[in-house]
C-alpha cells in the first residue's frame, strides 16, 4: 500500500529563490567594486621628510629681498635659480612683499612673513655652508636676519641659531658652517666666511 504525505516538509517559491539569488549577486558585485576602487587622490600634500631644516627670517612686511644660499659636501649650491642640488631643496624663496597676497574665498589675504627655507633630505656627510645675500632693497636700510639650523631626527636639535646683519645691497655673509659626520651627528659649527654668490653660476 502506497504511503502518501499530506504535507510537504517545506514550501519553495521560485520567485523568492530568484530574488534571493539576485540579492546575493548584487552584494557580491558591490563588494568587488569597493575592493577595486582607487583611494581618493590627496592633492596639495608635500612629504615633510627632512633631516635638517635651515631657515632665514627677517622683519615681517619688509619689502626687501634676502636670499639663502647653501653649499653641500659635493660643492653643489642651492639658491633661487637652482632650487635642487644633491639632497638639498629650496622649499621657500621669499621676495619680500612680492607675491605675499593671496585670494581666499574672494577675500585678499596678506602673508607678512619673510622667510626662506632650505631642507636637507638625507644625511650626506661633509661640510655645509649657509650664506645670506642682500639681493634687492626698497628701504635701502641694513637688514637683520635670524638664521636657524635644526637637526630633525631622531629628535629635534638646534644646531645653530643666530642673527646676521647685512649692511648694504649686494652684501653676502656666511651665517654658519657645519659638518655632518657619517653617523648623522653635527660637528664643527663655525662662522668662518666663504663666498658662494661670487662663484660663476
Amino acid at each position: 500500500m502506497a504511503f502518501r504525505r499530506k504535507h510537504r516538509d517545506f514550501d519553495q517559491d521560485p520567485f523568492t529563490d530568484l530574488l534571493f539569488n539576485a540579492l546575493l549577486g548584487f552584494t557580491f558585485m558591490f563588494l568587488v567594486a569597493i575592493m577595486f576602487l582607487n583611494p581618493p587622490t590627496k592633492t596639495g600634500i608635500v612629504d615633510p621628510k627632512a633631516e635638517y631644516i635651515i631657515t632665514a627670517t627677517w622683519e615681517e612686511g619688509r619689502p626687501d629681498d634676502l636670499d639663502l644660499w647653501v653649499q653641500g659636501p659635493g660643492n653643489e649650491v642651492v639658491w633661487f635659480r637652482n632650487q635642487e642640488a644633491d639632497l638639498m631643496h629650496l622649499d621657500r624663496d621669499d621676495r619680500g612683499t612680492v607675491n605675499d597676497q593671496l585670494v581666499v574665498d574672494g577675500q585678499a589675504v596678506k602673508n607678512p612673513l619673510n622667510q626662506e627655507v632650505v631642507t636637507i633630505r638625507g644625511q650626506a656627510p661633509g661640510e655645509y655652508i649657509v650664506n645670506l645675500h642682500y639681493y634687492n632693497t626698497q628701504t635701502k636700510r641694513p637688514l637683520d636676519a635670524e638664521v636657524e639650523i635644526v637637526k630633525v631626527n631622531p629628535r629635534l636639535e638646534v644646531v645653530y641659531h643666530g642673527t646676521v646683519r647685512l649692511e648694504r645691497l649686494g652684501q653676502e655673509k656666511t651665517a654658519a658652517r657645519f659638518t655632518v659626520a657619517r653617523d648623522g651627528s653635527v660637528t664643527d659649527v663655525n662662522t668662518l666666511p666663504a663666498s658662494l654668490v661670487s662663484v660663476d653660476r
